[in-house]
């Protein structure tokens, strides 16, 4: 056999390997037909978004109106109100919601009694099981003006009868954005926890022998470890930026905080399903157009991540 044929061996072709492993395609192929069925099956629907769709002329029947529904959406009052109101919940969660179970997760691993932390883990951990639903009812009820356990407190403390924050827009953003911060620290820090058990603990007592102090190697060794992984959730969450939470956001809407708390998301519903409005072509259109900005800002996160830090996703 030549020299070349063994630094270059025959690769098999695409039905062999197959053959070879078809136990492992056998498990892909649900998640496949999940993914084609429905993932990819469904985007044919976006055509709904350059139409004006009726039932009786059907998807692919009713007339083409080119990006009128874009123009109706962008020229809409609308428009500036959901978009300031999506973009400052979104960039506020992520400002919050993204260090906080990093930093979690390296004090947890710094902690020296390892038994009661993991305690602690697993307490975090439980918020992130209660439904969206009960979630905000418990808010609700907690933050009461009258029967809630801040009313009580305000009650109890001043005599008089506390003021309804949950009617105040202004602080709607605060409500929505810490309460999701209790409710996934948790579980988000799961990853990053994850990555920390695999630090190499020649490192710490090669730091400790160099009289670094546990902030130090925190600072040193742990992060740099959990650097590449905290940068691509970076850019997955970017990815979904504009993707604020729908059941909650309109959960927690009333009448009075209205006007901070409609977002893209509860406004396609609105448009698409209630107040007998029905109009799913300018719902279709709404939704693409956030999942259009979503792309765009997930390329331009992994370019800059990528220029900077060489790590990205592609």
């Amino acid at each position: 056999m030549s020299k070349e044929r063994l630094k270059n061996p025959p690769k098999k072709n695409l039905r062999k390997r197959i053959a070879a492993g078809w136990q492992v395609y056998l498990l892909l192929l649900l998640p496949l037909m999940y993914l084609i069925i429905f993932c990819y099956v469904p985007m044919g629907g976006l055509v709904l978004a350059f139409k004006d769709y009726t039932i009786a002329d059907g998807i692919w029947g009713s007339a083409w109106v080119g990006f009128e529904n874009f123009t109706t959406f962008f020229s809409s009052y609308k428009f500036p109100i959901v978009l300031r109101n999506t973009l400052t919940l979104a960039v506020y969660s992520l400002l919050v919601g993204f260090p906080i179970p990093i930093i979690f997760a390296l004090l947890l691993n710094a902690f020296p009694k390892k038994r009661y932390g993991k305690v602690v883990q697993s307490i975090t951990y439980i918020p992130h099981f209660i439904s969206t639903v009960v979630m905000v009812g418990i808010i609700i009820q907690i933050l009461n003006n009258r029967t809630g356990i801040y009313g009580n407190l305000y009650m109890l403390l001043t005599g008089q009868t506390a003021e309804d924050i949950l009617a105040k827009g202004n602080l709607f953003k605060h409500i929505f954005v810490w309460s999701g911060v209790w409710q996934s620290t948790g579980y988000n820090a799961i990853i990053y926890i994850a990555a920390l058990s695999s630090v190499d603990q020649s490192l710490h007592e090669a730091a400790c022998i160099d009289g670094a102090t546990r902030f130090q190697r925190l600072l040193y060794v742990d992060w740099p470890c959990i650097r590449p992984t905290a940068v691509i959730m970076l850019i997955l969450a970017a990815g979904g930026i504009m993707n604020v939470s729908f059941e909650k956001a309109l959960l927690m809407q009333n009448d009075l905080n209205i006007a901070y708390s409609e977002v893209i998301s509860t406004y396609v519903y609105k448009v698409g399903l209630q107040k007998g409005i029905g109009d799913f072509s300018l719902s279709t259109a709404i939704g693409m157009f956030n999942s259009v900005i979503n792309f765009i800002l997930l390329m331009i996160v992994n370019a800059i991540s990528k220029r900077l830090t060489n790590e990205s996703i592609f």
